[in-house]
């Protein structure tokens, strides 16, 4: 393929599939964003994970609520839980891979907390893990997921939420969830705590 017709491939499957999918994504979204900001302004914590370049959009979305995300305010907490390469790397070799993130959610996880939990597939062991310490610790709980939603799905109680992208490749689901995160970034700014 025509390097620049790829390229316009791309751009047009990014767009078509978010604008498709709004009307589907954006009542969840909404009600996300009011369960993230309850549990800020009730003294909570964000606990945010994901694997690959879902870590990298859970680290993302705690910078914006450490930091800022478009407007000035105090910092929010939300840790990224594989941004401790210590604790990461410890707990992986001790107790194995698929528990790095529920060690931590039992360890740093209170009721009024809420897990966001990022997952294309929905199949990560150690995301599955996690959610299953999250309900165990009275968390709340916001997934992230794509195709079908794997294994998670069925794992989410009726308070839980779940944002599900109707997509099968990865690289879409994954454009369409960074989306999400300023969504709720910016509905956590804009709800009031």
């Amino acid at each position: 393929m025509d390097p620049i017709a790829l390229v316009a491939a791309r751009f047009r499957e990014s767009a078509q599939l978010k604008l498709s999918s709004v009307d589907a994504l954006a009542p969840a979204i909404a009600r996300a964003g009011s369960v993230l900001a309850a549990s800020l302004r009730g003294g909570g914590k964000l606990l945010v994970c994901g694997n690959g370049g879902s870590a990298a959009d859970a680290q993302h979305f705690s910078a914006e609520l450490l930091g800022r995300y478009e407007r000035e305010r105090a910092g929010l907490p939300a840790i990224a839980l594989h941004g401790d390469s210590s604790t990461v790397t410890a707990v992986a070799n001790d107790y194995g891979y698929e528990h790095v993130f529920a060690r931590q959610v039992q360890a740093l996880g209170r009721p009024g907390d809420v897990l966001l939990a990022i997952s294309t597939s929905g199949n990560s062991p150690g995301i599955l893990r996690a959610l299953e310490a999250a309900q165990q610790a009275g968390l709340g709980v916001v997934a992230l997921t794509g195709r079908d939603g794997g294994a998670l799905a069925p794992l989410l109680r009726p308070a839980d939420i779940e944002i599900r992208v109707p997509a099968q490749i990865t690289a879409r689901i994954q454009e369409v969830h960074i989306l999400i995160l300023h969504c709720l970034c910016e509905l956590i700014d804009e709800l009031p705590r």
